[in-house]
Formats: C-alpha cells, sequence, structure tokens
C-alpha cells in the first residue's frame, strides 16, 4: 500500500471511531474529553488559515468563540430556539469581527499583529464586561439546559462538534488547493514579491481572517450552550488563545492535519491542569505552563513536533528526497503559449516622465525620463549606483515614487498599487530571484494566475494548470513542477521567475539582470527565449551590466547615470558614446564633455 493510501486509511479509520465512541460508551468524562478535543481542533485549524498559511500570527481567536457564543445566546433567547440552531449566527457575527480587526492590522505584520490581535482579544472582553444589558456583564449569562431526552446526555454536542469538525478541515483543505490558498502561502514567503505578481494582499488577508473566525464563531455556540453558562472571563481567556497556538505549533504549522493532531494531544495535558490547578493563581500557572511548552516548541521544533520528529525518521531511515539533478535543457519552444493581444492606443507603450526618489540626500533617481517603444527589446545599462533597479522598483510599484509619472499603453499607473501595476499589464523578474520557497514550481505560477489582467479572482487553480505547465515547458522546467521551488538551483530559480512573470501575460516585461550569477549555457538560454517572447510580439525592458550581451540583444538602449538618462539611441551608436564612455570610466560627465 502507497503512503498516500495508508494515510487515507489511517484517516478513514480514526473518523469511523471516532463517530462511532459515544455509541460503544456513555462514560461521560471520555465524552467529555473527546468533545473539548473537538472544540481545540476546531479553532487550531480554524487558526492554521490565516496564522499556518498566511503567516499572521494571531493571539485573539479566542475572540471569536466568546463572540460567537454570545451572540448565539442571545439570538436563541430572542427567538426561542435552541442555540445549536443560531450557532451559525454566532459564526457570521465572529466573521464581522474578523474583518474589522483585517482592517486595524492590515498595515502590520510580527509581532506587531500579534500585540494588535491581543488587543482586539481584551477589547472584546471590556465590551463583554461593560455592556451588561445585553451579555449580563461579569454576573454572566445563563443558557436553558438542553430539552432532549437525558438518555442523549451529550450526543448533539459530540456530534455537532465532531462534524464542525470535519467541515473545517475539508474548508481548510479547499483553501489550501485553492488559488487564495496559494497566495495566502506566497504572503507568507515575500508578501511584496506576491503583490508583484498580482496578489490582491489585504483582500486574500481579509478573506482568510473571514473564514478563520467563521468556524470558531460556530464552535463558540455549540460550546456556550453545552457550558450552559457564559462570562466574559472564561469566554475570552488568553489561555485559550495559547491553546490554540499551541496545539497547531505541537501538530505543525500550515499543514492540514498537524493541527488536528495536536489539539488531541494538548487538550489531555488541559484537563489535567484544569483539574490540578485551583485557587486565584490557577489562571497564571496555565499561563507559565502553556507558554513555556509554546517557547520550547517554537525554539527547538519550529514546524511543529510532529512534523519534525516526522521529518527526523526519515533521514534515519534515509528516505529523504535526493537532490534535484541537473537536466539537458530542452531546446526553446519556437511558438509562445499565449499569443500576445494588441495593447491599446499608439505610441510608445511604456512612458516615464520626471521619475524622482531620493534616500535623504542620496538622489537615487533624480528627474529620469525615457520611452519604451512597443515589440521592442530595450535596455537600461549604467554603472552600479546609477539608480536603474530604483527605477524598476519605481515602476512596479515596490517604491512610491516622490515625483514623476508613469504611463503603460497610455494609461497612467504611478499611483496604483503594485497588483494593480500587475495586472495592467507589468511582470518583472529579479536581479536575486525572489520565488516562493515553501510552494512547489507549479504552485509558484498558480499564485498569479492565468489571464491575471483581466483579475484572476481566488477561485480554484485548476483552470491554470495547463497555463503553467505550458509555460514551464517554453523555459524547460516542465519536469520539475512538483518539486518544491527553494531545492531548485540558482539558474533553475531564474527560469521558475521567469515562467511565473510570464503567466501574467504582461504588456511589458521587465528583466533585472537576467543573467546575473548564471552559467553561461544558461545565459543563452535565457536570450534565446527573451527572442522568441519579442518575436512572439512581446516587449521588454532589460537592466543588465553584460554589455555584450545587451548591444547584441537590444533594439534601442538608455543610459543611466547619477539617477538621470544620459544618453539613448541604436546599440552601436550608444557604445561608441564619449559621455557613455565617460560614465563607465567614473569620471564626472560634464568633465569628459569638456574634454
Amino acid at each position: 500500500m502507497t503512503p498516500t493510501r495508508l494515510r487515507r486509511a489511517a484517516i478513514a479509520a480514526a473518523a469511523a471511531a471516532l463517530a462511532a465512541f459515544p455509541l460503544l460508551s456513555d462514560n461521560a468524562y471520555w465524552q467529555n474529553l473527546a468533545i473539548m478535543a473537538f472544540l481545540l481542533a476546531i479553532m487550531a485549524s480554524a487558526w492554521n488559515i490565516i496564522s499556518g498559511y498566511a503567516g499572521y500570527v494571531s493571539l485573539g481567536q479566542s475572540a471569536f468563540l466568546g463572540i460567537g457564543a454570545y451572540t448565539a445566546a442571545i439570538a436563541a433567547t430572542a427567538l426561542d430556539v435552541s442555540p445549536l440552531l443560531t450557532a451559525p449566527l454566532g459564526g457570521v457575527t465572529a466573521a464581522g469581527a474578523a474583518l474589522l480587526l483585517a482592517l486595524a492590522g492590515r498595515r502590520t505584520r510580527g509581532i506587531a499583529f500579534v500585540i494588535v490581535s491581543f488587543a482586539f482579544l481584551e477589547l472584546a472582553a471590556i465590551v463583554a464586561s461593560n455592556w451588561s444589558s445585553v451579555t449580563g456583564g461579569n454576573h454572566g449569562l445563563a443558557l436553558p439546559l438542553p430539552t432532549w431526552d437525558s438518555d442523549y446526555l451529550n450526543l448533539p454536542f459530540y456530534y455537532a462538534l465532531l462534524a464542525l469538525l470535519a467541515l473545517t478541515v475539508a474548508g481548510s483543505w479547499a483553501i489550501r488547493r485553492s488559488r487564495l490558498g496559494a497566495g495566502l502561502v506566497a504572503i507568507r514567503d515575500d508578501e511584496s514579491k506576491a503583490e508583484g505578481v498580482g496578489v490582491p494582499a489585504a483582500r486574500y488577508k481579509t478573506a482568510a481572517f473571514a473564514a478563520s473566525a467563521f468556524p470558531i464563531g460556530v464552535a463558540g455556540g455549540v460550546y456556550g450552550y453545552y457550558v450552559s453558562f457564559l462570562e466574559p472571563a472564561a469566554m475570552f481567556d488568553i489561555v485559550i488563545a495559547l491553546q490554540i497556538v499551541l496545539a497547531a505549533h505541537l501538530g505543525g504549522v500550515g499543514t492540514l492535519w498537524g493541527p488536528v493532531a495536536g489539539a488531541f494531544l494538548l487538550e489531555p495535558l488541559a484537563q489535567f491542569t484544569n483539574q490540578s490547578l485551583s485557587g486565584p493563581d490557577a489562571g497564571s500557572w496555565r499561563l507559565i505552563i502553556y507558554g513555556g511548552l509554546l517557547s520550547v516548541i517554537v525554539l527547538f521544533f519550529p514546524k511543529g513536533v510532529i512534523a519534525e520528529l516526522v521529518a527526523r525518521v526519515r533521514r534515519w531511515r534515509g528516505a529523504e528526497p535526493p537532490a534535484l539533478p541537473g537536466r539537458r535543457l530542452t531546446p526553446v519552444p519556437r511558438a509562445l503559449p499565449w499569443t500576445p493581444q494588441p495593447s491599446p492606443g499608439t505610441g510608445p507603450l511604456l512612458v516615464v516622465e520626471g521619475l524622482t526618489r531620493h534616500f535623504g540626500g542620496v538622489r537615487a533617481v533624480d528627474g529620469c525620463s525615457f520611452t519604451v517603444e512597443r515589440g521592442s527589446i530595450t535596455g537600461l545599462i549604467g554603472p552600479n549606483g546609477s539608480g536603474k533597479t530604483t527605477v524598476f522598483n519605481l515602476l512596479d510599484g515596490g517604491l512610491r515614487a516622490q515625483a514623476g509619472t508613469v504611463h503603460l499603453a497610455g494609461r497612467p499607473i504611478h499611483a496604483l498599487p503594485p497588483h494593480r501595476r500587475a495586472r495592467a499589464g507589468l511582470a518583472r523578474t529579479y536581479q536575486a530571484t525572489r520565488i516562493f520557497p515553501s510552494l512547489t514550481v507549479l504552485e509558484n505560477l498558480l499564485v498569479p494566475g492565468r489571464g491575471s489582467r483581466a483579475g484572476s479572482g481566488t477561485g480554484s487553480v485548476a483552470g491554470s494548470t495547463t497555463r503553467a505547465r505550458e509555460w514551464l515547458e517554453f523555459v524547460g522546467m516542465g519536469e520539475y513542477a512538483g518539486h518544491p521551488a527553494g531545492r531548485l538551483s540558482y539558474g533553475q530559480q531564474k527560469l521558475v521567475e521567469l515562467a511565473q512573470a510570464l503567466m501574467l501575460e504582461p504588456r511589458l516585461l521587465l528583466l533585472d539582470e537576467p543573467a546575473a550569477g548564471i552559467n553561461p549555457a544558461l545565459v543563452e538560454r535565457l536570450c534565446e527565449i527573451i527572442r522568441t517572447l519579442n518575436r512572439g510580439g512581446m516587449t521588454v525592458l532589460i537592466v543588465e551590466h553584460d554589455l555584450p550581451l545587451v548591444l547584441s540583444l537590444c533594439d534601442r538602449v538608455h543610459v543611466m547615470a547619477e539617477g538621470r538618462v544620459l544618453a539613448s539611441g541604436p546599440p552601436g551608436r550608444i557604445e561608441h558614446d564619449p559621455a557613455v564612455q565617460d560614465a563607465y570610466l567614473g569620471e564626472h560627465t560634464t568633465a569628459g564633455a569638456a574634454k
């Protein structure tokens, strides 16, 4: 039996055992333990969507548990129905609260976002404590006892949470396999690069927050009915937030089943501490225990205890996947997988006027102006420090210009965010490759998706897979589609990044030193790829220090010095321009002209 089938069989057997357990045993203690494990697994799996996939570590997810519990209880009382029926309303309210948190924390990351999420948890607790006319405040809110026959005991709660756990895991699986999931992992790896390939990071993060909060809110509605009494201190507890984070790290952050496995391992410890610790200092001791355990796991098992142990066993058994071999590159296909559409308007495709960016007293780009003609291969050259890469950063939106305008196909794009510039038809590669190492080679191309200029949305990646494989075959990386991108050689990563940019179907392709750091054979292949793209109708702008390459490849060359364009013209004229030679020799241009 293959490992995949064995894993599926084990999951099916575990699910069947959990479904049959309360029918085979009426032990209230073990049923309660299972119910609490389901609850923690739901919260950890939902937390994994925003924190594991997108990398935004939240200490406020337990707030959604309390929000869902109070919403379901208040709605059930008002409508005179069972809180189990109003639990989905708790999920909707929690998702709405998550949208507010996303708006508040959209410009923060790392430790700053951790602080914002913790502040949100504390704020929710304060609101619940002081809104006593609705929540009962610190006096608490009592729920009616279940109306079903006592013979059923906790079966409705058990199966409700088991079903919700199955739906949460299925939803997490669907998100990870969608373009939204690929985009979230790309945001975790390199958020600015993700924006540069057309990912609307703010929208993706907001959707992930809502998707993460909804199942926790629904679970809160069920849990509130299960405990039958709500009070802010218990429902908005930082200890629960730590348990969520700890369960995910225990099993494996960013994996599908890791948070679930971690929750089932952690819940017995939680039950033990609840029973063993009592008195006014019990909460503080639980914080110390969970905080210390989380610190140990993060320091020594950063990928999760289970994930790390599995990896170490594989290494011990010699089952680690072998290093990727270098294969002989196939000839570049003569036909493109995509036919470029004519850009609207007439005249130059790119018009840059007065572009300016200063860093303190350093004038990196100082009134730079140039054009790129449609269907051309244009070079942008100059000595080190002349501002070439800064110009690229200003063109793709990685930096904001302090002055000047940029028009692409007659449309002003200098005020657009990076992902909208990408969808307007601008794609870029980098001097030092910036791919998403946590994704496979194929998934790297699915992040931008097919036809991003038309707006690819956050739906299934199935429609883009064929086009992604075609571009990989075009650049010679088709055999590596399923390999982790982070394990490729530098030259192979260059090819993958180029294919990733081509998935945007750009009007203008920006190549930042494509020949830097790779062997001559690969340089020749890149040149052939660029010529093939250009023959197919694509316009290319290249920054490159290899002057013979630029002169042999480009139709027109712009030379930069001191942050502005010094000279422009065909390669033959630029090669013999005295001002250009003087700039490369490092002397002052005006002095060279005087000579």
